[in-house]
């Protein structure tokens, strides 16, 4: 083994978490003497997914924001709720537009190393070390984005809702869309007494975003997912005459597993692999922001960089929320509802955040009150 085999620093995967977690060591002088290795069999160079997110504030970002909306629809079965973002905008990233710019910011970087490499283990038992399928490589600490094995086969007393979807890119002839409006959840077209909805993104007036969501303990058949995208185009957008320019699908978990015990002394579990991901909503691309801030923070003052990344209370109420859905999964309608008529979305938005004060967290809790919600408290307890 080589001296380039050794690293200060090790990512494992790069996406969301592991290049934003590498762009924030990089541009502090602290780090600038650290060498730093992200290794994940991909190269990242296709648009995977999409990220959607909310902020007040001009951001990093700005310049590979695809697209931001000022206005957004609630929609329900009997009702439709208006909401007025401001100050908020939300906004949306295209992945690849995301890994573009993280990655030729970080190969101007002497200390930075990308290994397109999978990798197996992480072994702790002598000298930290990477396992990959070709090599081996040692590190004074691991950031690792893994989901761990245990989440896929432990039986433990966590529960887990998984967010799985569908979304078309569709372009139209003739300007159909209002496109400083997004459609965030639209409960009108169901399959069965499950959580489903569907989201529209327009990116212009005759391009959007359609996505069908389920949250629920099962995935389906992708031909499941376009019935209904074609369903909501024809019934509900009104449109017959359009074009399927780009698909995506995608799983997210939704879980109060216990992802953060996995953090050791070498060890810190980062992005979906860390519990980043907001248990009652799926949405990661702020919370990553902070996350990260908080781990360089920790590394600076000599601290376990894992310290103070989850907060509890917020990780009850997500407990509690997602025990109505798995209880009760057909209550996703009437929750959100709740959530939208007797909150401002301001409010959800810091709530969300995880920002919220505990006067709006006791309001927002209220909005909630019902016999479902009553026995999701005293079995999360």
């Amino acid at each position: 083994m080589t001296d380039s085999s050794h690293f200060d620093y090790i990512i494992i995967g790069n996406g969301l978490a592991g290049l934003q977690l590498a762009l924030k060591l990089t541009s502090d002088s602290y780090f600038s003497d650290k060498s730093i290795a992200l290794i994940d069999a991909s190269p990242k160079n296709s648009n995977d997914k999409t990220w959607s997110f909310w902020e007040t504030k001009e951001s990093q970002w700005d310049d590979i924001v695809h697209k931001s909306w000022q206005n957004a629809s609630f929609i329900t079965s009997n009702k439709k709720i208006d909401l007025k973002l401001d100050p908020y905008s939300y906004k949306t990233i295209r992945a690849i537009d995301f890994y573009q710019k993280a990655k030729e910011k970080l190969k101007q970087q002497s200390n930075i190393k990308f290994i397109i490499e999978y990798v197996t283990s992480v072994d702790e038992s002598d000298k930290l070390t990477v396992n990959t399928k070709e090599n081996s490589y040692i590190a004074n600490h691991v950031f690792d984005s893994r989901v761990p094995e245990e989440f896929y086969t432990s039986s433990n007393d966590s529960i887990s809702i998984t967010q799985h979807f569908k979304g078309w890119i569709i372009k139209t002839e003739s300007e159909i869309f209002d496109d400083n409006n997004i459609i965030m959840m639209d409960y009108r077209l169901k399959d069965g007494a499950q959580t489903t909805f569907t989201y529209v993104l327009p990116f212009s007036k005759t391009e959007a975003l359609v996505e069908f969501t389920y949250f629920n303990e099962k995935v389906v058949e992708e031909h499941i997912y376009d019935g209904f995208i074609k369903q909501y185009i024809k019934d509900y957008l009104k449109i017959t005459d359009y074009s399927v320019i780009e698909t995506e699908k995608g799983q997210i978990p939704m879980t109060n597993f216990p992802f953060e015990t996995f953090n050791t002394k070498g060890i810190t579990k980062i992005g979906t692999g860390g519990g980043w991901v907001k248990g009652s909503t799926g949405y990661s691309f702020k919370h990553t922001e902070k996350k990260v801030v908080q781990i360089i923070k920790n590394i600076k003052a000599n601290r376990v960089p894992s310290r103070n990344l989850i907060k509890r209370k917020y990780k009850f109420y997500d407990k509690v929320f997602l025990k109505v859905l798995q209880d009760e999964n057909h209550k996703g309608e009437w929750i959100f509802q709740q959530f939208y008529n007797k909150n401002s979305i301001q409010t959800m938005f810091r709530f969300l955040d995880e920002e919220s004060s505990f006067y709006e967290e006791v309001k927002i809790m209220w909005s909630l009150f019902s016999w479902s919600f009553i026995k999701a408290f005293f079995k999360t307890l």
